[in-house]
């Protein structure tokens, strides 16, 4: 599975494997599959207390370790530590993981004291398709104050009544006598708070145990890894290994894999499902897998982003760029929901000048090392495109391709760049209505995969074509939107779900199989919703957006590429999140209003 050679052997009581490239350790490996084998059915059956007790000791690791957790994503991102995009380490590492724990913490504390976790919620509306979508941010006062203006939605599937809603959530929990498993968690090497995440969601929505398999990519933060899960490594409940594709394949095949789940690509999967090379394509034709066991994964995606036509000041444009850019160069361009399919309406007059901008933001970043492996090559293949245009000649340094035929088998369109490459095509609309039927037809059907889509509406447009932009909402067939703000949030919040949309099966797995985050527990989710503000503050204040329901005070986000304070900024919000001590909030609101 991964190319890289590997890196460590057991020390601390963690599998790994020799220094000698090919020589594991079966023997090791085997007995930490055994213990876990051993412990599975008391993990399933372990009191809601004791798994909240262990929940409380591993904040307490994640606060303690915060720092040396972002210094090795820095080294080995390749980012100084003056880098104002450590702040992309900061909330994809430390605070998603910390985020995330005190979601789950209460759920089950509602569910350990009886209470109905759909309490917890802001509310439920039934959508235009008559789903219900139910409001799962912001749910406490601060979170108005600290992420204002973002609020998100999970939408049930479509035969899930409202009555029965509460007996679609915490389904593991609902057994009298749940089985044990355990999972093979095969991480992904991009962004650090995947993997303990992943984890997460095995260990309390599904129950299962877990063993780590961490990618070579990031494997420097295992150990970190490791002592933030020390409560639960303790007793047996989850391990870690290290090693290159003879490690996975190991574990793939093992007997005392009750399961597993994956995060990475298309290809991967489908060589643990049916085998590589010739064999594994027949075997994929005739949907005659090799694997014997469950598998559920996050596959990556071609994501759009769907630019609605309005009226667009200049500094509205400039903005939007900003954003273009940032869902595109954030962490580098390796993203499984990073921007890869600009689609701009042809009949627009500022669709020329948002590209203007979008190339000056692009060009202005500063160089950015290409630390995972392979993107150069990637990024060079889309440079021969006839319409690419290199944004620089240093190593990192974006592509863009323009004009792009909508109706052309584009490579754009079908495989997932994993770099600094971003690719623009423009649909025809007689009107707005009409447009977005298209834009939503092109994604679902000439787009590969089903992860994520962005939407950029002027609030003015939103006001006076609700109705066609729910239908929007409703016919995309991905397993979480963005409106105004970049689909990564969805992937931060963790009450939201995290996955691609629901249908995929092991012989055409898209953006795979199955969700995770999804903190409410809920079992029959079709996708999420983040909905954001188009105007930073205070530039919202303006009548023009304001009177549209832009009330917020939110400043350029911390996770914009362009934003210089973004480091200082995400690390105060880390630590107020930690403990919410009143005396923090000066200073972080000092950075976030800096930019």
């Amino acid at each position: 599975m991964e190319a890289e050679a590997i890196r460590m052997g057991t020390q601390n009581g963690v599998i790994g494997t020799t220094a000698a490239w090919g020589r594991i350790e079966p023997a090791a490996i085997d007995i930490a599959v055994r213990r876990l084998q051993e412990r599975k059915h008391d993990w399933a059956l372990l009191p809601l207390s004791e798994k909240l007790h262990h929940l409380e000791q591993m904040r307490l690791n994640v606060v303690r370790l915060a720092e040396d957790w972002v210094k090795r994503s820095a080294s080995m991102a390749g980012l100084p530590a003056n880098s104002p995009w450590l702040g992309e380490l900061w909330m994809g590492g430390p605070w998603a993981l910390l985020w995330g724990i005190d979601r789950y913490r209460e759920t089950l504390g509602a569910l350990a004291g009886g209470t109905d976790p759909l309490a917890l919620t802001a509310g439920i509306r039934t959508t235009s398709s008559g789903q219900q979508a139910v409001s799962v941010f912001p749910l406490h006062p601060i979170d108005h104050l600290l992420i204002s203006g973002v609020r998100a939605e999970v939408w049930m599937q479509p035969d899930v009544t409202r009555s029965a809603l509460s007996q679609t959530m915490a389904g593991f929990y609902r057994q009298k006598q749940p089985q044990g498993k355990v999972t093979l968690v095969l991480a992904a090497g991009n962004v650090s708070s995947i993997a303990p995440m992943d984890m997460l969601h095995k260990l309390l929505a599904e129950g299962s145990v877990c063993l780590m398999k961490m990618n070579p990519v990031n494997d420097g933060v295992g150990p970190i890894l490791e002592e933030i899960f020390a409560p639960l490594r303790a007793y047996g409940f989850v391990d870690f290994v290290y090693g290159g594709p003879d490690v996975g394949k190991y574990l793939v095949a093992h007997p005392g894999i009750d399961e597993i789940h994956m995060t990475g690509s298309i290809h991967t999967h489908d060589a643990i499902v049916f085998g590589s090379g010739p064999e594994g394509a027949a075997r994929k034709a005739a949907n005659q897998p090799r694997l014997d066991k469950p598998i559920s994964s996050e596959l990556g995606n071609v994501t759009p982003t769907i630019v609605v036509p309005g009226p667009w000041t200049e500094e509205d444009l400039r903005f939007q760029a900003e954003s273009i850019a940032t869902q595109k160069l954030h962490n580098g361009g390796f993203n499984c929901v990073g921007c890869q399919v600009l689609v701009t309406p042809a009949a627009w007059a500022l669709t020329d000048q948002l590209l203007y901008h979008l190339r000056g933001v692009m060009r202005a970043q500063p160089a950015r090392h290409p630390y995972y492996p392979g993107a150069e090559e990637r990024k060079e293949q889309a440079a021969c495109h006839p319409n690419a245009e290199r944004l620089g000649d240093r190593p990192g340094d974006p592509v863009l391709i323009t004009g792009l035929d909508p109706n052309a088998a584009e490579a754009a369109f079908r495989e997932e760049f994993f770099c600094a490459a971003l690719a623009e095509t423009r649909l025809p609309g007689s009107n707005l209505a009409d447009f977005l039927r298209r834009a939503v037809v092109f994604c679902n059907e000439r787009l590969w995969g089903t992860l994520a889509a962005n939407l950029i509406i002027h609030p003015a447009t939103l006001a006076r074509h609700r109705p066609a932009f729910e239908q929007a909402l409703a016919d995309l067939r991905y397993g979480s939107i963005a409106v105004n703000i970049w689909a990564g949030a969805g992937f931060m919040l963790s009450q939201t779900t995290w996955g691609g949309y629901p249908g995929h099966t092991l012989d055409n797995a898209g953006s795979g199989i199955g969700q995770v985050h999804n903190t409410f527990l809920f079992d029959r989710a079709q996708k999420s919703v983040v909905y954001g503000d188009f105007a930073p503050f205070p530039k919202n204040l303006r009548p023009r957006y304001l009177l549209h329901g832009e009330r917020h005070i939110l400043p350029k986000p911390p996770w914009f590429v362009t934003n210089r304070q973004g480091a200082a900024t995400a690390r105060q919000l880390f630590y107020y999140t930690a403990d919410q001590k009143a005396w923090r909030l000066p200073g972080l609101f000092w950075h976030a209003l800096r930019r």
